[in-house]
């Protein structure tokens, strides 16, 4: 009896270790392309608005028979630019953004957002996202709509996510921090469209 036993559990053992070989078999992930991928940004005050880009450092995204499962990128904060501007106008504002009254880059170079669920909304390709973003060593949960197509050898996924700033203590301009800001307000909400281009 001994023996059937250790020929059983030997034989579960093989089983568990196949099934978990099969799985891993179909896991692919797919490697972003920082220098292809793109983040532009998009903020609101009363008296206006101003938008840019700021680069990806790295990133990946992982499929399961088809289907995006997960993923992760890191942003590079020191990167951010201002594209509605120009001269010392758009120098000054983008050592502002990067200043510890936004996103202190010198101490937080950089921000990630790690993928913990993915929800299929019917149509191939087409995804609810829900997942970590970190800024300033803050952590929100956040959610949005992604749609990730095939083009040739690549893999593109489009994203729009509006991001609440006072969630992550970035307060200058914050009604959310400051009282009687009048026309000196600006929105804690801002957008951001992600376009991340990834290859095997």
């Amino acid at each position: 009896m001994q023996k059937v036993s250790t020929i059983f559990q030997a034989m579960l053992l093989t089983v568990a270790f196949v099934g978990m070989s099969f799985t891993s078999a179909n896991v692919e992930t797919w490697r972003v392309d920082a220098a292809q991928s793109q983040l532009t940004w998009k903020a609101y005050k009363v008296t206006g608005e101003h938008q840019g880009t700021v680069n990806l450092k790295s990133g990946n995204l992982q499929f399961e028979n088809g289907m995006l499962k997960g993923g992760s990128f890191m942003i590079d904060m020191t990167s951010i630019t201002d594209n509605d501007m120009s001269g010392k106008m758009k120098a000054k504002l983008e050592r502002h953004l990067k200043s510890p009254d936004f996103f202190d880059a010198a101490n937080h170079p950089t921000a990630s957002f790690v993928i913990t669920r993915v929800i299929s909304r019917g149509t191939p390709g087409d995804y609810k996202i829900v997942g970590n973003l970190t800024i300033k060593n803050n952590t929100k949960e956040i959610k949005f709509l992604a749609k990730v197509t095939e083009e040739g050898d690549k893999l593109i996924s489009d994203a729009d996510i509006t991001v609440d700033r006072a969630d992550f203590d970035v307060r200058y301009g914050s009604g959310s921090f400051f009282d009687n800001l009048g026309d000196r307000t600006i929105y804690d909400e801002f957008d951001i469209h992600v376009k991340l281009v990834a290859t095997k």
